[in-house]
């Protein structure tokens, strides 16, 4: 039913940012821009490094 939180890690920028694991729309870096997560209807498609999930 619910999701996760995850920490992720921009490939460009190295910043750190949470974001949630079913994302409905398209996450960027709150830095650069970079797309970080894309959704699927379920679990977003992550774009970038996982560090943890939280």
């Amino acid at each position: 039913m619910g999701g996760k939180f995850i920490k992720v890690k921009c490939d460009d920028c190295e910043n750190e940012q949470v974001i949630f694991e079913k994302a409905s729309s398209v996450v960027e870096c709150l830095v650069c821009g970079r797309t970080l997560a894309e959704p699927t209807g379920g679990k977003a498609k992550i774009k970038t490094k996982v560090l943890k999930v939280l």
